[in-house]
């Protein structure tokens, strides 16, 4: 076996068993959502099946794509999302894994096309910002993952709501994306009902600077 074959097998094992997470969190319903990674060194992405349900998934009828979206290996036809994701490694060279989820408490500030502010120290470890607001864009070709790019460019934040739809995530391989998914749903879910108490309290930006800081370089183990 060709150290390739092993590391797409490897990828195929982790981004099956990362789907399992979804539903655990409850970020998904039905067969909506997705999970895709990097191959590493390769223009290869592997990726989710196209609505097979997510009890049937396993490492074999992952999906196996280049760059551009086209399928390399696997029987079944990829996500509906398979050209966004490619589109976000193409032009993100740092990405290594991307999620999709349409997690109810997120898709609640995609449908108002308002970002969730950064007023609780969770949110500035994890994105170091507010969770920005990407644009609306129709499911079909690579227009959602031009408009990820496009918001996330500069942005400190692994996640964006894109309006009227949903949460794409990116990380350094597809583990770090699904656990910004998690992350994302956890604190929109608190910053809603915060709302629903009153105006959430701002965190002055330099201490933002500072949780995060913390968060990304000393937290854990290293």
């Amino acid at each position: 076996m060709s150290e390739l074959t092993k590391e797409i097998q490897a990828l195929r094992e982790q981004v099956s068993a990362l789907h399992a997470e979804l539903v655990r969190y409850g970020l998904v319903v039905w067969t909506a959502g997705n999970v895709s990674g990097r191959v590493p060194g390769h223009e290869l992405m592997v990726i989710k099946p196209s609505g097979v349900s997510y009890d049937e998934l396993t490492p074999e009828s992952m999906i196996v794509c280049d760059l551009d979206g086209t399928v390399v290996e696997g029987d079944l036809s990829p996500s509906s999302d398979t050209a966004a994701h490619a589109y976000v490694y193409r032009h993100m060279p740092h990405v290594g894994g991307v999620a999709h989820t349409h997690s109810t408490y997120a898709c609640a500030w995609a449908a108002r096309g308002e970002p969730v502010p950064c007023v609780l120290t969770a949110m500035a470890d994890e994105f170091g910002a507010d969770i920005p607001i990407g644009p609306f864009a129709l499911i079909g070709d690579d227009s959602i993952g031009q408009g990820i790019v496009e918001t996330l460019a500069g942005h400190r934040s692994p996640a964006v709501l894109m309006r009227n739809h949903g949460v794409f995530t990116i990380g350094n391989d597809a583990r770090a994306a699904v656990k910004a998914a998690v992350m994302c749903e956890d604190v929109a879910r608190s910053v809603h009902i915060s709302r629903q108490l009153g105006e959430p309290l701002p965190i002055a930006p330099a201490d933002v600077d500072r949780l995060y800081d913390r968060y990304q370089n000393v937290y854990g183990q290293r």
